[in-house]
């Protein structure tokens, strides 16, 4: 009975689930990916000294392969958050109707093994028919010939559901536990209530700068004069530049709105103090998600400038034996890098498309104040853009610093066309936030807009 109930619902709300299916596919899709990289590999006519070199790199991959479970443990967890709020009025209203909170917890997670399973189905399988895709960066890297083939790993396929299973009962138990402590008011209004900022710290913002700052000049420091250790150290080097980040970002969110102020002819211009209002309003809970994506786009950047310029690069007469040795490391950062910047641009989509499932209210008043569809998205477009432009502005300023160590490699290794190999890079990256910003603009006027002219029709 509450099987049937928990599909009926997802049935329903289709239109809220599609953003949590997306997520959980596109995870699966790439963690089944990263595991069947060797696959990929063995379905190529590689010679024995390759295989070899790439066999000899396989701790660097393991390490990876841990890095991407927390990413996507990350990317799961906030959609999961995601879906918890907008069905929320609806579990409120079963409650009203006297259903126990340990009823509506298991209704929630047969709803969330439903979803789970279904895109888990299809995000490896959409892994497999990609395989061709993957398959053709490994050639390209290792310079052998490709072939179409559809490679499946099943040791891959069990590693990914192992690993999907244990992200998703963890959301999963998260989500019962965090709507069993609500009450029924709490559930009613939790679309409609503003989201409780966090604690923005014991110190006070100007101080959080500077402790931001120093934690990333050390950091700097260490990429650029000791190479090894920053190497040895990079997982929490990254985590701690991900905090380091948050705090700038919440400085800068916090005192630009107040600068703004200053010149109130630009600042009452249009809807410009309304974006602002928002930006500054969701800063104690958008901080370290941006902070998160902006050291994923750094480190996709890096890694496929790495990349490239340990396999393109080094195809150069007399460089055979050496570019043998160093294309499994191309393959490791070209692969690995491609899908951190999707994966950065993902989070920020999700971020962005979550928020707007919550400002429906808010828009829905300024349209009945009088504002013009036009005012309205183009409300949208800036605040959805501030979003995106500060992660890449600051992202940029990371991989700087990550460059210029690849660079000093590149030129000891005898790498070349490293300046080119950089700027295309940077602009295939901010081509595809590009792509990304006009989809969840487009997606979140949909939702603002649409969504509250019914609701005010109604």
């Amino acid at each position: 009975m509450y099987l049937k109930l928990a599909y009926r619902n997802v049935r329903r709300s289709v239109r809220d689930y599609s953003v949590y299916f997306a997520t959980l596919a596109f995870a699966a899709c790439l963690l089944y990916s990263f595991t069947a990289s060797t696959e990929y590999l063995l379905a190529l006519d590689l010679t024995s000294d390759q295989r070899g070199f790439y066999e000899s790199a396989s701790m660097v991959m393991e390490a990876f392969s841990v890095f991407t479970v927390l990413v996507f443990a990350f990317l799961i967890s906030y959609a999961s958050k995601f879906i918890l709020r907008r069905r929320s009025q609806e579990f409120g209203m079963y409650g009203l109707l006297g259903m126990p909170p340990t009823v509506m917890g298991r209704i929630l997670a047969y709803e969330g093994c439903l979803v789970g399973v279904f895109a888990l189905v299809c995000g490896v399988g959409l892994g497999v028919l990609l395989s061709p895709a993957f398959g053709a960066v490994a050639a390209f890297v290792f310079q052998v010939p490709w072939r179409l083939a559809l490679v499946f790993s099943g040791k891959a396929a069990m590693w990914t559901c192992g690993c999907f299973a244990a992200i998703m009962a963890l959301a999963t138990w998260r989500g019962v536990r965090s709507m069993k402590k609500r009450t029924l008011g709490q559930l009613l209004e939790a679309r409609r209530a503003p989201k409780e900022p966090r604690r923005r710290g014991l110190f006070s913002p100007a101080l959080q700068l500077v402790a931001g700052v120093l934690i990333l000049l050390l950091i700097y420091g260490m990429c650029l004069f000791s190479p090894v250790n920053f190497i040895m150290g990079i997982l929490p080097l990254g985590v701690l530049a991900v905090f380091a980040t948050g705090m700038i970002f919440r400085f800068a969110a916090l005192r630009w709105p107040q600068w703004a102020r200053k010149r109130p002819e630009r600042y009452f211009r249009g809807l410009r103090f309304f974006e602002m209002r928002q930006v500054e309003n969701q800063v104690g809970l958008s901080a370290n998600a941006m902070a998160c994506t902006c050291v994923l786009l750094a480190c996709g950047m890096c890694m496929m400038v790495a990349g490239l310029a340990f396999s393109v690069g080094m195809r150069q007469p007399g460089m055979g034996a050496a570019a043998e040795a160093l294309a499994s490391i191309g393959f490791v950062g070209l692969f690995y890098g491609v899908t951190f910047l999707v994966a950065a641009a993902a989070v920020l989509a999700l971020q962005q498309l979550a928020d707007a499932a919550d400002g429906v209210g808010r828009y829905r008043l300024l349209r009945q104040l009088g504002c013009s569809d036009g005012q309205l998205k183009g409300a949208v477009r800036g605040q959805v853009g501030v979003y995106f432009v500060a992660p890449m502005a600051f992202a940029l300023v990371h991989a700087v610093f990550g460059f210029a160590l690849i660079g000093f490699l590149a030129f000891v290794l005898g790498s070349a066309h490293y300046a080119v190999i950089t700027g295309a890079v940077v602009a295939v990256t901010l081509a595809l936030m590009a792509v990304y910003y006009v989809i969840t603009c487009r997606e979140s006027q949909r939702i603002l807009l649409e969504q509250g002219a019914d609701a005010a029709v109604a």
